[in-house]
């Protein structure tokens, strides 16, 4: 089924929407919240959480791209869950993969407004745009799927040194392209 029907089903409160959902995108969403959390369970709960969200949030969201919606609801929740379980004190992989990212900006800062946290959006998109197919995918296979550098170089075949200087490259980017935008408040020292 596709996702205008997919959505179409949740705006008439049709429980098959869940269902639907869960057949298209299921292992996407376990995916993701595979690489951000340890145990097969928090997965499993974190999933159910963001189905049980999106029939809460449809409507009155009407989400344009709704892989990219289900995709940021998962890895959000995936990054809450690991937070409350206090994984990133205990050494977990999110730690590093949010670590590395957040160095580039200065994790005291919250976002002022939904406003901001899409302007910054529009900030991160356009630099992606702009660094090439090779450089956008390794920063979204590690930013956006949490993948480590060890899956990322067997999906792509480049060795880790080319993966880690690609990251640290577009993260330098991205910290410049944040400060030309006025962000600079937010730019780790």
């Amino acid at each position: 089924m596709d996702d205008k029907k997919i959505i179409e089903l949740f705006f008439a409160r049709d429980e098959r929407a869940i269902g639907e959902t869960e057949k298209k995108y299921g292992a996407l969403c376990r995916y993701i919240a595979g690489n951000i959390l340890a145990s097969r369970e928090d997965v499993d709960e974190c999933v159910s959480d963001v189905l049980l969200a999106l029939w809460n949030a449809i409507p009155p969201e009407d989400p344009s791209d709704f892989c990219a919606y289900i995709g940021r609801a998962v890895r959000n929740r995936a990054y809450a869950v690991s937070r409350d379980a206090n994984t990133w004190k205990r050494g977990g992989r999110v730690t590093v993969v949010g670590e590395e990212f957040m160095s580039t900006l200065d994790d005291g800062t919250d976002l002022a407004s939904d406003f901001e946290a899409k302007r910054m959006g529009e900030v991160i998109s356009n630099l992606l745009r702009r660094v090439g197919e090779t450089n956008k995918d390794i920063f979204i296979m590690r930013y956006w799927l949490g993948m480590s550098h060890a899956q990322i170089m067997k999906q792509t075949g480049f060795s880790e040194g080319k993966i880690k200087m690609s990251l640290k490259r577009t993260r330098e980017k991205l910290a410049e392209a944040l400060r030309k935008e006025g962000f600079a408040e937010w730019i780790s020292k």
